[in-house]
């Protein structure tokens, strides 16, 4: 049986009448939500190991207003412990809002602190808050990091409840894919609790503090893709059963019944995901938790990863409509409307005399006609104008340079396709790579496809053998958020390194999250060359789009690789 190693706790500073730091089960959807590890919980971390004990040093004595290198404006402090204090702020220059670590240039965790942040800040991945500066200056070592006013911290999530099946599977596949990520390049969090995990308003995970967190706090241990590793595990056993997966109180959650052990969370809850209930077991590989299970256990993020690919997908749950009231039939007659027509009683037998018919003249007649041979002539006038301007606007729409598809889709030219309608913005967007082993393409360049830069790129990986992936896969594409359901007239796409095959592919108007399966998004269009227009041979309306890459061009490296230059959406 694995024995879980324990972590020191960490004690806030509460000389006030409050707390500074709010109790995690307070967490709300603002930005004041974003405070680091906001309540220190008396509960183990997953396998992290705390240094010998420190003598305690006085956090700085700053206040709100206080600037740091005359550009960051200390607004408010969220944390105040063990040496150090955290801050919302805002950025001076670039006018936003961001959050700053500070303590004291002596502080024997200053050197290991400043280490984490620059490390952290190389990773560039855009699922973690990202670390933007880490000085030292005036006696002084602070850390500034992104701030997501928009974002929900998991805490608060888990405040209201356990998670829809779909919800909890994205929430332990992106986290696992994150972390996978990060470690693959030396990099651990070992302070990864549901404080430390934020959700924007778009749906996708973001994870927060990564090695700067633990770093802090003094934080080590010699095994930090097991600790990673069991702590998604435990959020994602939070996220099933709304419960925390060891006898303590933490995080705002009840912890499991005295000396029960740690219980599977289909036996916690009823109801829960079999699948995804194996899933948490096999994460939370301490105090033989897999003892009973088939599977072997996940010891690192990159072992999680594969096994959450690995499962059946999770449909969303069906939406759900209010039935229409029911209809009522109206009646209409001459003076009333939405009533019934006064019927006439027994005695009525008379019949009403009709009305004599208006003598006509000859001139009158003679006026009627010219009038409507008048209006006749008018409206054959109009509809050949009408049909001219459209039969000139087709032929403007064509250029010469460029060839038409099946379709009626723009394919290759000289020039980059003139976009037309509305701009859409473009929220985010993620790698999709369903057919793949890792299920990653590529993700650290996504932003270059559509960042307005044409001499930058999302690159594939490079495939040999056969344009058409080496004949392993169906293809590879990117899924673009826009926020919510809009109507796409055009996306155009530019490709950079010679001409490309690609599909356009969109999910359903109501989809109330990404889907996550290939087969939740339709084909709307496809195309082929360097410069693609596609239009949708009916109306489109979606919030998530997939741009589908099916065959691609010859590298210089001699292997097949495609290169999205820019995605541009259209109304």
């Amino acid at each position: 049986m694995a024995e879980r190693s324990t972590a020191a706790v960490d004690v806030a500073d509460n000389s006030g009448d409050e707390p500074l730091t709010a109790q995690a089960d307070k967490a709300t959807t603002d930005g004041a939500a974003q405070t680091e590890d906001t309540a220190e919980q008396d509960t183990p971390d997953a396998g992290s190991e705390r240094q010998g004990a420190e003598p305690s040093i006085a956090p700085p004595e700053l206040h709100s207003g206080h600037k740091l290198a005359r550009r960051y404006r200390l607004e408010e402090c969220v944390t105040r412990l063990d040496g150090f204090s955290s801050w919302r702020a805002v950025d001076e220059k670039l006018r936003r809002a961001v959050g700053v670590h500070l303590l004291p240039a002596d502080h024997p965790r200053a050197r290991s602190v400043l280490a984490a942040a620059r490390s952290a800040a190389l990773l560039g991945d855009p699922r973690f808050v990202q670390v933007l500066d880490a000085v030292e200056e005036n006696d002084l070592v602070y850390v500034v990091h992104e701030w997501l006013p928009d974002a929900t911290e998991l805490t608060a999530l888990l405040a209201m409840g356990p998670m829809e099946p779909h919800d909890a599977y994205h929430l332990v596949d992106q986290l696992s894919q994150a972390m996978a990520a990060a470690h693959r390049e030396g990099l651990s969090h070992l302070r990864l609790t549901p404080g430390a995990v934020l959700r924007t308003s778009t749906g996708q995970y973001r994870i927060r503090g990564l090695a700067v967190n633990a770093a802090l706090r003094g934080i080590t241990t010699d095994r930090p893709q097991r600790a990673d590793t069991e702590a998604i595990g435990a959020l994602l056993y939070a996220a099933l059963t709304q419960r925390w997966p060891y006898e303590s109180n933490a995080y705002g959650l009840s912890g499991l019944p005295k000396g029960a052990g740690l219980l599977p969370p289909d036996q916690v809850r009823a109801g829960i995901h079999r699948g995804l209930s194996e899933l948490a077991m096999r994460a939370l590989v301490n105090d033989g938790a897999t003892a009973s299970r088939q599977e072997p256990a996940c010891t690192t993020p990159e072992e999680l990863a594969k096994a959450v690919s690995a499962m059946p997908r999770i449909r969303p749950p069906e939406p759900t409509f209010t039935s229409p009231p029911d209809y009522q039939r109206t009646t209409y007659q001459q003076g009333t409307y939405g009533r019934p027509a006064n019927r006439p009683g027994p005695m009525a037998t008379q019949p009403v005399p009709a009305l004599p018919a208006p003598l006509e003249s000859r001139a009158g007649r003679v006026l009627k006609w010219t009038v409507a041979a008048l209006l006749i002539a008018a409206l054959g006038l109009g509809s050949w104008q009408i049909a001219d301007k459209l039969i000139d606007r087709d032929n403007d729409r064509v250029d010469p340079g460029t060839t038409q598809s099946e379709n009626g889709n723009k394919n290759e030219g000289t020039a980059p396709l003139p976009a037309s309608g509305k701009p859409i913005s473009i929220e985010s967007a993620r790698d999709f790579d369903p057919f793949g082993q890792d299920r990653s393409e590529k993700p650290a360049g996504i932003k270059n496809s559509y960042d307005g830069d044409s001499s930058t790129y999302w690159n594939t990986d490079g495939y040999r053998g056969k344009s058409n992936f080496g004949g392993l896969k169906r293809g590879v594409g990117l899924i673009l958020d826009l926020g919510k359901a809009q109507q796409i007239g055009t996306v155009n796409v530019a490709f950079l390194g010679g001409h490309t095959s690609v599909e356009l592919r969109a999910a359903s108007e109501h989809a109330g999250s990404e889907p996550t399966s290939f087969t939740e998004y339709t084909k709307v269009a496809e195309g082929s060359g360097t410069n693609v227009s596609l239009k949708p041979s009916k109306p489109l309306k979606s919030r998530y789009v997939l741009v589908w890459l099916t065959d691609l061009p010859r590298s210089g490296e001699g292997d097949f690789r495609g290169k999205v230059s820019e995605i541009k959406i259209t109304s």
